[in-house]
């Protein structure tokens, strides 16, 4: 008990390693979630609609664009002042790269038809929402995207989270639409079933985010260089 305990408040700089292992494992798999939202073909998720967007226009691997977007994002995380920690910045690279990776493998083809592509773009998020519980409850931080949302809800005053999110996730779909990225019914899928799906996972293993005390990146290198 008291070595889980440890673990999960990231005390020591093995429970800090430990935990950054498990959750470039899990943001690995996440990948794979990601991999299959894209390949469901039906039109990606918001933010997927930027980085492909992005692919597509700059010639460059949907995985080296994500890590762009993810690092201008961290980069408004600083400048807000909000909390960083380990697992956002390998967030910010596995996730694309595991998406490069099953890319060049083939893993599964693209879908043909909403038949296919819908059970898909589904299975997809689940696997994105169980592993969303996996890195979250190693306790390094959350994902810069979900950083940047509480944190331009803070300085929205009275517009809800709700609507903040709505603007945000419109605002991305449109530059990312201009760019050439896929927009269609897998956008609105992802837009509106993610929350619930995510919601839905956390619940089936009785996981509360709320309840989670992140440790800044700062407070995990004074753990390392005093152990050191």
């Amino acid at each position: 008990m008291k070595f889980t305990k440890t673990l999960s408040n990231n005390r020591t700089t093995g429970a800090i390693l430990i935990n950054s292992i498990f959750s470039a494992i899990a943001l690995f798999v996440n990948g794979l979630g990601v991999y299959l939202t894209i390949q469901a073909n039906i039109g990606a998720g918001p933010w997927d609609v930027l980085n492909l967007g992005l692919s597509k226009t700059f010639g460059i691997l949907y995985g080296t664009a994500s890590i762009a977007v993810s690092c201008t994002i961290l980069a408004i995380d600083v400048a807000l002042k909000e909390p960083i920690g380990i697992a956002m910045i390998i967030d910010a690279i596995v996730v694309g790269k595991a998406v490069d990776f099953f890319n060049k493998i083939n893993l599964v083809p693209k879908a043909n038809s909403y038949a296919t592509g819908i059970p898909m773009m589904i299975i997809g998020l689940i696997i994105m929402a169980y592993t969303e519980y996996a890195y979250m409850s190693a306790s390094l931080g959350c994902g810069p995207r979900d950083t940047l949302l509480v944190g331009l809800t803070k300085r929205a005053k009275k517009l809800p989270i709700g609507g903040v999110l709505i603007v945000l996730l419109s605002t991305v779909t449109l530059v990312g639409w201009l760019l050439g990225g896929p927009v269609g019914i897998g956008t609105i899928i992802c837009a509106f079933g993610t929350g619930p799906i995510v919601q839905i996972a956390f619940h089936t293993v009785k996981f509360d985010a709320t309840r989670v005390r992140h440790q800044h990146i700062l407070d995990s290198l004074k753990v390392i260089c005093h152990s050191s």
